[in-house]
């Protein structure tokens, strides 16, 4: 099929660039002519494994076209995705639709035959509606149908989640155009994915919904992590327990910092506007995302109690900053949080991330990037480790004290076994819901 993606971000990239290697002709359309330039040359902005490769094989099979024409590559084009970013409104709360809304004019006054127009891109239930209102305003009605199709991509495992998805959510109740989207997502179907076929504004509630029930699941577990920090129990062993349960499911279901990322943030926060909007007020959701914010708060005061609330002058080493592993992604870090507090107290922050992602960090003072993980640990007070990466869960803690007289590590993620460092001579292990170093 010949498809078009308004969009090079996460989403619209790593989708156009999968449907072009299920054999479809692909253009990815984006205005920012040096950022195409790049990923024609296979210089591609974002940190996903296995990315670098589709890109460059589905460019030299000619399926793949990067492109700034968008009403050429519209009018070439049988399925239009919009795939543009809907981030947090000024408000705070709202999601911006803005660059929805553009582009759907722009493509209101252009197209010239019928088009399927499917938004990609995280939108608010109704927001189909709107988008169908523009264009029939512009007097193309009969020349377009409105589809939503929301993705379910994680970061670092997006080309795997895209090719073997739990299920495909189609959103529309036009039966031509379910045929169409069966055959698109055949070779993926075949593989075991659930074909849902449901109204427009029920896949964008669908989008929503499971982000904020997956994002109700780590805070869930987090606030149970509370509670075993003072009855003396190990969240691992609780979270096993629960998780077992196929009702439950031991997915999401790790103890942590909290929530971040480009995705659970914003998306509960517009839900939560949506039911207001609604008069349907979601009290999960709105205590999901207050218990998030203190979780950042609760993190940051263990730090204080174990550097025992003297923190000016202190060296803090981080491994990691990302939200999670296998991502250079930033956007809503935890660490990025802690570390801006830790500078205004005067403390002095070293850093090492298998990403290489650093850019929003280095123009801070006193914040040191290290690309060697014991250089970055040598001499410092404390060891914070934040993300998730497979180089942390084998650190050599000989080298570690070799380079410190006394070694205090925080281990945001439990990826060891604490009562290992019972027999270990000058560390101290700090984790989440567990007992310090028992």
């Amino acid at each position: 099929m010949k498809i078009c993606f308004i969009g090079t971000g996460y989403v619209g990239l790593v989708s156009g660039v999968c449907f072009s290697d299920l054999g479809n002709n692909v253009i990815c359309i984006d205005k920012d002519k040096e950022k195409l330039n790049r990923l024609e040359n296979g210089d591609i902005p974002i940190f996903e494994p296995g990315l670098s490769e589709l890109v460059k094989k589905n460019l030299e099979s000619g399926r793949l076209i990067f492109s700034d024409d968008l009403i050429g590559s519209i009018n070439k084009s049988d399925i239009v995705f919009i795939a543009v970013g809907t981030p947090t409104a000024k408000d705070g709360v709202s999601a911006d639709l803005s660059q929805v809304f553009s582009v759907t004019q722009l493509i209101s006054k252009k197209i010239k035959s019928h088009k399927i127009i499917v938004t990609k891109s995280t939108v608010p239930v109704g927001t189909g509606d709107k988008i169908e209102k523009i264009l029939n305003k512009n007097k193309k009605k009969g020349l377009f149908t409105i589809v939503s199709n929301p993705e379910f991509l994680r970061e670092g495992e997006a080309i795997k989640d895209f090719k073997y998805p739990d299920r495909v959510v189609v959103g529309t109740n036009d039966k031509r155009v379910i045929k169409i989207f069966n055959e698109l997502y055949r070779p993926i179907v075949n593989k075991g994915a659930a074909f849902v076929s449901c109204s427009r504004r029920a896949a964008e509630l669908i989008k929503y919904a499971s982000n904020a029930f997956l994002a109700t699941k780590i805070s869930f577990i987090n606030e149970i992590a509370n509670l075993c920090e003072k009855v003396d129990v190990n969240v691992d062993d609780v979270a096993l327990g629960i998780g077992l349960d196929k009702r439950i499911g031991s997915r999401f279901l790790r103890a942590g910092p909290a929530y971040g990322g480009s995705c659970f943030p914003k998306d509960t926060k517009a839900l939560a506007k949506v039911g207001k909007n609604y008069n349907s007020p979601l009290s999960i959701v709105n205590s999901v995302i207050n218990f998030n914010e203190k979780r950042k708060i609760d993190i940051e005061k263990n730090i204080y109690k174990i550097l025992n609330n003297k923190i000016k002058n202190k060296i803090i080493c981080f491994l990691g900053v990302t939200f999670k592993a296998n991502t250079d992604d930033l956007r809503d870090s935890s660490a990025i949080n802690l570390i801006s507090k830790f500078i205004k107290k005067g403390a002095k922050i070293n850093y090492y991330e298998p990403s290489g992602s650093k850019e929003v960090l280095n123009k801070h003072n006193n914040v040191n990037y290290f690309d060697d993980l014991y250089l970055a640990t040598s001499k410092v007070d404390l060891i914070i480790i934040h993300t998730e990466w497979d180089e942390f869960k084998n650190l050599n803690f000989s080298k570690i004290k070799n380079n410190n007289k006394k070694v205090t590590i925080y281990d945001l993620r439990n990826l060891y076994d604490n009562r290992s460092f019972n027999t270990q001579k000058n560390i101290t292990y700090y984790s989440i819901g567990r007992p310090v170093n028992a």
